[in-house]
This record gives C-alpha cells, structure tokens and sequence, in this order.
C-alpha cells in the first residue's frame, strides 16, 4: 500500500503540540531516506485486519525516550535474532520528536511505529493511526482507559506509565540536619531550602540543582511543573480540559519557581544557558539536595553505583495549593504506541507483533521493567526495580492521592515555549512586572493557542 504524504500537515503541525522530552539528548540516526516527498496519491483500502500478513515486513520504532535508546536497540536485536525480522530503532534528540517524526514520515521509509502525548498530539497525526481495536496488545491492556480512543477507534495504546517529583538525597539533606518525613508541605519545603542556603558554605552543597532553561531542560518547569497549577485548577473546577486556563494557582507557581532559583547551585541569570546534563551532574556530585525529575532518571542515578536505593527518595512536588498532607506524585503518561497506517500492509502487520511480543514475552517485559525500568499497563508485566516506581506504589497504598498528568492538554508547543521564555527572563530579573509576562504567557497565550488549533 503506498502512504499519504504529509502535504498541508506538515504546515500545520510544525506549530501544533511537541512532545516534552525526557532524559538527556540523543541525536537522532535516520535510515536513508529515498522516496517522493510531494506524493499526495491516497492510500489504498486497507485489507481486513484478520487476513493480513507479516510476511515479508519490517518494523521502524521512531523512539521518543534518549534515555531507553541503548535498552530499545538490544531489544530490537533480540527479536530479530528470535524471529528474523528486521526491526530499526532510531531516537530523537530530547525536545526533538515532532520535528523528527515530520521529517522522518515524508520519507518513504517512514516510521511504521511512532507515538503522541495524549488528544492534542493525536490531533495532528490522527489520518496516520492504524485502529488498534481487536488487535492482541490492545487485548493486553489492564484497563482501556490506557488507550487512546475516539468512540470505538483506538488510535493509540499507553506504553509506560510513569511518576516525576523532587528526587532528593538524603544523606544531604540528613546532614543539613533534617529528614525526609520533615518535608511535607510547601513551607517546610521552603524552610528547609532556604536554610541550606543561609548554610552553603558551610555544608558544602545547595538546596536544588540548577532549573536550567536549556532546550534540554526547561520542559521540567514549563510542562512538569506548569503541570501543578492546571492540575489544581481542573480539581477545583471539576474539568479534565479547557479552551481557557483562568490562571488561578499561579501564585504558587511563582512561589515554587522563586524557590527553585533562589535556592540553587547557580546564579539565577545563568539557567538560560544551564543544561539537563548540568543539572543532573550537580546532583550526581553531591552539590544538591534536590532535583525536580522523574522515575526515568533512576538508571542514570544509579549506573555504576553512583547511588543505591539507600541514598535516594522521590518527594511530592508542593507548591502550597490542595491537600498536602495527601499529595503523592505526579503520575501518568504521555507516551502512546500508534502504528503508521500508511505503512505497507505487512509491515504493519510486523510492527503490531513486535510491540505485541514486547509486552507478552519473558524477553520484552523484563526488558521494559528491568532494563527501562517501565511500569507497563499490561497484563504480563514484570514488576520494575526502579525505586522511584515502588515508591509511588507505596504513596498510593498510604492512600496518598497521585498528581494526574494534565500538561497533555496544553494547546500547543508554542504556548510551552512563551511560558519557558518568559520563565527564564523573569529569572534574569525577578520584578512583578516580569512576572505579569509569565502570567499574561500562561492565560492569554493558552486561550491564543487553543483557538489556533481548534
């Protein structure tokens, strides 16, 4: 079957929703790419689902994760070796994906598996989702609300379900004389941080590692944490969506932010320039107590025994608003398998039996939990080693009530970005005035964008 090419999408999407990176940057390696990039010819009719055959097809996993690159490429390998067909893994750059998966789907050897972060990704990839409905992975989901659907089409199926908060060390924070059950609420947190800082000389260390505001880093503040006020918000108003954000907790996103910057290893003027990898490599050094990421980093924090379970723990991320004393992580996805329906009829057929095999088989699932440490949504899943992973198990059976995972909703990239740029110049000069800007990028930007792409 010969794929649609993208014409007017790519227009559009170049402006729509990116996908918010996670892990350090890893650039991308393309197969070569051939093909017509201005065919506009229609696809064929697809054949039943029941009648295709794999025969003869190959899978490309256009990957999201930098992190789990090296983990997808042995597992790749794996299954060639079990089965002989070809699987290629390639992985965008963190921040990258869209502008990737663009490129790569005006190729001829597009990505056969590829994924959104939720409806407003979907969108503008919807003509290019193969109906995952009666297929075997979707037959091995726990719960459909996992999957991506629109009435009785599944466009695409959650992969990984995962939790980000303040990873904190602790015997720092044990040496600046305090303990983990001390930090359960904004203002202890906020006390806590800034007597390390009164104190850093002194202990040798910072209170957090620096929020910087590199592509690398900055969609830990202008998604994950932006995440914490639209949260609050849709509680309060009892909504999972909104063509328009009221604005109503960013007070306490300024509060956090001011503590995050004040508080750090670096100048405030400095995290324009201040990396992912800068950031990570503070708190790897001992130079940080605190570090705002996700279950995905525990590998990195662990490799080579930088640290042991022993020395980490993941804290809800408080920024005075709700019940705190109840708060757990923040947990979700935003990271959904879809399959090219353009793709060639075997290849697609070869592609829903890879990701099938990958959480059914001893192989995949021990891969995904040991080696990516996922926590999979599926029946046969191996359960993770990651700490971070066990610890948001052990908040929910406290009865501590998860941080759903609503930045999916934000209109566009562009919004993040004039949310991020306003964010780092208010941090080069912290007037209210500056502030006002990160409030008028937050409201009226939101309600700009949302028209836009609705």
């Amino acid at each position: 079957m010969k794929k649609k090419l993208l014409s007017a999408l790519l227009t559009v999407a170049m402006s729509a929703a990116l996908l918010t990176g996670c892990g350090a940057s890893t650039p991308a390696e393309t197969p070569a790419e051939g093909g017509d990039t201005t065919q506009t010819e229609a696809p064929q009719e697809e054949a039943p689902q029941e009648e295709a055959s794999a025969e003869g097809g190959s899978v490309y996993y256009l990957n999201f994760k930098p992190e789990q690159d090296e983990a997808w490429q042995k597992l790749a390998e794996a299954y060639t070796a079990e089965t002989g067909v070809e699987v290629t893994v390639v992985t965008a750059a963190s921040g990258q994906y869209e502008t990737t998966l663009m490129s790569e789907m005006g190729k001829s050897s597009a990505p056969t598996l590829f994924q959104v972060n939720g409806p407003v990704g979907l969108a503008n990839w919807k003509d290019y989702c193969y109906d995952l409905a009666g297929s075997d992975v979707y037959g091995q989901l726990t719960n459909e609300s996992f999957a991506l659907k629109e009435g009785d089409v599944v466009y695409g199926i959650g992969y990984v379900i995962e939790s980000y908060g303040l990873i904190a060390n602790k015997t720092l924070l044990e040496t600046a004389g305090y303990k983990v059950e001390d930090i359960n609420s904004f203002e202890a947190l906020k006390a806590c941080a800034e007597d390390i800082t009164a104190r850093s000389a002194e202990l040798g260390f910072s209170a957090f590692s620096s929020a910087g505001m590199d592509g690398s880093s900055d969609w830990r503040f202008k998604t994950h944490l932006a995440n914490l006020p639209i949260y609050f918000e849709y509680q309060e108003e009892g909504i999972a969506s909104t063509p328009a954000i009221k604005g109503t907790y960013l007070d306490n996103y300024r509060a956090m932010w001011d503590l995050y910057i004040n508080n750090s290893t670096c100048d405030p003027a400095e995290l324009s320039a201040k990396t992912g990898d800068d950031s990570r490599a503070e708190f790897l050094d001992g130079k940080a107590v605190f570090y705002q990421n996700g279950s995905w980093e525990y590998g990195s924090l662990t490799a080579e025994g930088a640290y042991t379970d022993d020395d980490l723990v993941m804290l809800p991320i408080y920024i005075g608003a709700g019940d705190e004393a109840n708060q757990g992580l923040c947990t979700g996805t935003e990271n959904y398998w879809c399959v090219n329906s353009q793709a060639e009829e075997a290849d697609i057929q070869a592609t829903l039996e890879f990701i099938n095999w990958c959480v059914t088989s001893e192989a995949g699932t021990t891969a995904m939990a040991n080696d990516m440490g996922f926590v999979i949504p599926f029946k046969a899943a191996v359960e993770s080693p990651n700490l971070f992973v066990k610890q948001d198990t052990a908040y929910t059976a406290e009865g501590k009530t998860p941080v759903s995972w609503n930045f999916t909703t934000m209109p566009s990239e562009e919004w993040k970005n004039g949310v991020g740029s306003a964010l780092t110049a208010y941090a080069a000069d912290q007037t209210d005035a500056n502030w006002d800007a990160v409030v008028a990028a937050f409201v009226d930007g939101w309600a700009t964008e949302y028209s836009l792409a609705n």
